[in-house]
Formats: structure tokens, C-alpha cells, sequence
């Protein structure tokens, strides 16, 4: 029986950053990572070989976060189920 995981990460690369005319907009373009020197990398692209994706970000401080070129490790968690708000 294969074990149970609860979060799944990946390695991305941000690879692009485009400005919209508003000035305030940014999208971060990611693809996976991978060089060949590096072992993590080797081992992510076994799991994960190919990928993208793109976030719209306007949020100042989360835009100053991001560096060009550099990795970044994405997580996925299930959300839990929200319960209703009881009156």
C-alpha cells in the first residue's frame, strides 16, 4: 500500500516578469527547474519534469518578494473544508 502524503512540493524558476500599462499589475511567469549540477533539481525533475504557470500580482510587497532567475518551491496542501458560520 502506497503511504498517504499530505503536501506535495514543487521547484519553479521565475523566468519572466511582465508589467501592465496600469503600473500596478505584475504577472510572474514560472516554469520547472532543473539544472543538470544540481542534485535537488535531478530529483525534482524525476517527479516533476515539466511545467508552468503564471500569477497576477498586484500586491507592492508580495511583487518585492519575487527575484528574476531565481527558484522558488511551490507547495500544494488540500484546504480543508471550511464549516459554515453557525447564526
Amino acid at each position: 500500500m502506497t503511504p498517504k502524503i499530505s503536501c506535495v512540493r514543487a521547484k519553479f524558476r521565475l523566468n519572466a516578469i511582465k508589467t501592465y500599462a496600469d503600473g500596478l499589475s505584475k504577472t510572474y511567469c514560472f516554469s520547472a527547474s532543473y539544472d543538470p549540477t544540481i542534485p535537488e533539481d535531478i530529483r525534482f525533475q524525476k517527479a516533476s519534469p515539466y511545467g508552468s504557470f503564471e500569477i497576477t500580482i498586484d500586491n507592492p510587497t508580495a511583487q518585492e518578494f519575487f527575484e528574476l532567475g531565481k527558484p522558488y518551491y511551490f507547495d500544494a496542501v488540500p484546504v480543508p473544508v471550511p464549516v459554515p458560520a453557525s447564526n
